[in-house]
């Protein structure tokens, strides 16, 4: 981050925004049962449901990078950290990039990384600004028991510094 870092205005300062703007949020294969072809018969197979649960995510740290003209440019990017935890009990992180692709209207492609006990996935979306009240990400893979992870996570923001999770992960 360099000196023009304060220079930067602050779009994120609508709870909405500054909430969203982690993730984007963001990914739609909708769970429930999805057909595909069977190995010995023509008979459609159903995959398992996707298993749906919630996280509530506390940033705990926040900041922005100005890599281009002084202000909001192509290429600026806002980096978010946040705990997370499952009935009131952390159980791991998320952390995400946003970077700017566009400044107006702003659009923002975000990458984020779950971190859990059973290993991690990661999710991505184009998150266009102002941005609505809940988002959808994808899902785009994973390690560790997450490791065939597909589905989607809708973000909700529930405060300036505090989002609700809910995935509809399918493995």
């Amino acid at each position: 981050m360099n000196g023009r870092q304060a220079a930067m205005p602050d779009i994120s300062r609508t709870s909405t925004a500054r909430s969203l703007i982690a993730v984007g949020a963001a990914v739609t294969i909708v769970g429930g049962a999805a057909l595909v072809p069977s190995a010995s018969a023509d008979a459609p197979v159903a995959k398992p449901p996707a298993k749906i649960f919630e996280l509530v995510g506390k940033q705990t740290s926040a900041g922005d990078v100005d890599v281009g003209e002084q202000g909001i440019s192509v290429g600026d990017q806002r980096i978010v950290h946040e705990d997370l935890y499952r009935n009131g009990e952390k159980v791991g992180d998320h952390s995400s990039v946003c970077t700017y692709t566009r400044v107006s209207p702003a659009a923002l492609q975000c990458l984020g990384t779950f971190a859990l006990p059973e290993g991690q996935f990661t999710a991505q979306s184009l998150l266009h600004l102002p941005a609505a009240r809940s988002v959808d990400v994808g899902i785009t893979g994973g390690s560790g028991d997450y490791r065939t992870a597909r589905g989607f996570i809708r973000t909700v923001p529930a405060g300036a510094t505090e989002r609700h999770f809910t995935v509809h992960l399918q493995r």
